[in-house]
């Protein structure tokens, strides 16, 4: 392997991990487990009755938690979207009307229901109970469209 300003000289790949701050961490931890699935692997308390730093897990997604105590500016959604936001692989159209469901059945608000692009993949987008963006989705970034 050659070694370049952005690779890792013991081989180990790359991995993207995104972390949000919540007005109320407690609350989004919960909510992104009922909605999502994910699992809390840790957590630690502040000593306001936040979370100082939480992990969670879906399967190979991991994300880390916190809670806002710097009054953070949200985006607004502007049409489709708020600019920027989380998108999660999934392997089947399946799997993304189930993660479409269980999202709206703990509250999350419609941006996209689960349709197909003139593209070929097929999506959905929801906002959770703070406002992030939250796509699932068949497409598999950087790979050909044939592999996914």
């Amino acid at each position: 392997m050659t070694d370049t300003p952005m690779s890792d000289p013991s081989g180990r790949a790359a991995v993207l991990h995104a972390y949000f701050s919540y007005r109320d961490a407690p609350t989004a931890l919960r909510w992104l487990e009922r909605a999502f699935g994910f699992t809390t692997t840790f957590e630690v308390p502040d000593d306001k009755g936040g979370i100082q730093h939480a992990e969670l897990r879906l399967d190979e997604v991991a994300i880390t938690v916190f809670s806002d105590d710097g009054d953070y500016e949200h985006p607004r959604l502007k049409g489709e979207t708020v600019g920027h936001g989380t998108y999660i692989s999934v392997a089947t159209e399946a799997a993304v009307d189930t993660f479409y469901d269980s999202a709206v059945q703990a509250g999350a608000t419609v941006v996209w229901k689960p349709a197909g692009t003139e593209w070929g993949q097929y999506r959905c987008r929801v906002l959770d109970i703070e406002g992030y963006e939250w796509t699932f989705g068949t497409l598999r970034p950087g790979q050909s469209q044939t592999d996914w």
